[in-house]
């Protein structure tokens, strides 16, 4: 393309991005419209921006803007994200359709033995600008289902494979990596250059946004993540901002707050977050017993959240496709219980809460994994459930004949859950909830470090309009 015919194009796009944009840019803003300018205009191939944006910068404003300017200049565009919940928040911030990156990918297929595999699809779309959020929680192992691969290198290899495509990789560098890794490499640049030899450019987004300015949860979360940059922990103890949307709560005020936020929000309006599974499963435990009266192991109208992804229960031609680690259910019937190989099961039929209008889908829940303290079962549970299951099956003449039964068996294929009153932050990522209450957990001063800070940050932006700070002590934060 000629320069000046590709400048004269770049100008329209960030004239045009600038029509669609409600308000006032940042300075920072300003930079990312003129370097997405330059992103529609190029005709390079295998485009990708990398946009670093931190809470309250103006991310969606942006997303917003391009999404309704693209079309005037011949793209069109999908939008992805890495859990079921981050799509939920993106299509309700754009009201356009969003989808995981596994659905969209993704296609099942089986082995020969009965197993399930996943397997990068072909990408048929032209002229396509592909935009994924909280692509901070894409790891180089974490999420990938294809078996082989990783999701941020089947992601590349996807979108680049199609006629024209580009890709824009939106996260919020300040948030915790993903699990497992001590940074994000879908945010880091230079990674991505030298793994995937693309035409890369980074914009950042610094400035907190005019209208966000009043927001006592964006105060504290912005201060946060300066002392999280700087290393600087002097700043603590920190005063709370004096705003009606953050408050300080103890442990004995904590019931009533809850009831009154579960009363006004739903359940899914308020979720409490916490630094371990131990300490998720005692609050669990309290929670059921004292705010919802229960004292069966499990209910109907409990929300549990998968702790693995079941490939086996949910239908591949359903918005889930499959059921993911961090998926959030609302138990909606409780079936037969069964005790088998020295566990126990139960059939129940699940609504899946972050896809909406899909049908209930049929399911055996693991009960063990309910109250264990560990993320899932352990392996030797999971050893020992195939190693039983798989005698079951002894009666079959071939190996093939053993393995298919045993890929399709109920009781392997378990859904693994935990209730889902309380969460660790790291499952809680790429969600947002009316309420929040953060959890300080057990912490010395040594443990005072830049990751507390950046789990504590990644915690609190969880909260859209208030945030219970729950057992601070005032070696952290003061308040009136």
């Amino acid at each position: 393309m000629n320069s000046d015919k590709g400048d004269s194009i770049a100008r329209r796009v960030e004239k045009s991005l600038h029509e669609n944009f409600y308000f006032n840019p940042t300075p920072s803003q300003e930079k990312l419209l003129y370097a997405l300018g330059r992103f529609v205009a190029s005709d390079k191939v295998n485009c990708l921006l990398v946009v670093k944006g931190y809470a309250g910068t103006g991310k969606t404003t942006t997303v917003n803007a391009l999404i309704k300017t693209l079309p005037y200049f011949d793209y069109k565009y999908v939008m992805l994200a890495p859990t079921g919940r981050a799509a939920k928040v993106m299509s309700a911030y754009t009201r356009r359709p969003a989808f995981t990156i596994h659905k969209k990918i993704y296609f099942k297929q089986k082995t020969p033995a009965g197993g399930v595999f996943f397997v990068p699809g072909a990408n048929l779309h032209t002229n396509t600008v592909f935009i994924v959020d909280e692509a901070s929680m894409i790891g180089s192992e974490n999420y990938s289902v294809s078996g082989g691969g990783d999701l941020l290198t089947d992601l590349f290899e996807y979108v680049f494979n199609g006629k024209n495509c580009r890709l824009i990789l939106i996260g919020d560098g300040a948030q915790l990596p993903p699990v497992g890794s001590d940074y994000s490499p879908a945010l880091d640049l230079k990674y991505l250059k030298t793994s995937f030899h693309v035409t890369a450019a980074l914009s950042e987004l610094i400035d907190v946004t005019r209208q966000k300015e009043d927001s006592g949860i964006l105060d504290l979360a912005t201060r946060i993540r300066k002392a999280l940059e700087k290393a600087d922990m002097s700043v603590f103890p920190m005063a709370l901002p004096n705003s009606p949307d953050v408050e300080s709560l103890t442990g004995y005020e904590l019931q009533e707050s809850l009831e009154d936020e579960f009363s006004k929000r739903g359940v899914e309006g308020a979720i409490l977050v916490t630094r371990s599974n131990k300490r998720a499963n005692q609050y669990n435990k309290e929670i059921r017993a004292r705010v919802f009266f229960r004292e069966e192991e499990i209910s109907g109208g409990d929300f549990v959240m998968a702790v693995r992804n079941n490939y086996h229960w949910a239908d591949e031609k359903s918005g889930a496709g499959f059921i993911a680690n961090g998926d959030v259910m609302e138990i909606t019937r409780l079936g037969k219980f069964y005790e088998r190989y020295g566990f126990k099961f139960q059939e129940a039929s699940v609504r899946l809460i972050d896809y909406s209008g899909e049908p209930e889908t049929e399911v055996l829940l693991w009960l063990d994994a309910l109250d264990i303290d560990s993320a899932s079962m352990p392996k030797a549970a999971t050893d020992e459930v195939y190693r039983r299951t798989l005698m079951e099956y002894e009666h079959l003449k071939t190996k093939k004949e053993r393995m298919e039964a045993l890929k399709n068996d109920p009781f392997y294929n378990a859904l693994q859950v935990k209730f889902a009153y309380a969460v660790t932050c790291h499952k809680s990522q790429g969600g947002q909830w009316p309420a929040v209450f953060v959890d300080q957990g057990y912490l010395t001063e040594e443990m005072l470090d830049t990751e507390y800070l950046r789990w504590l940050y990644t915690a609190i932006t969880r909260a859209s309009e208030k945030l219970y700070m729950l057992n601070f002590s005032n070696q952290l934060f003061l308040s009136d």
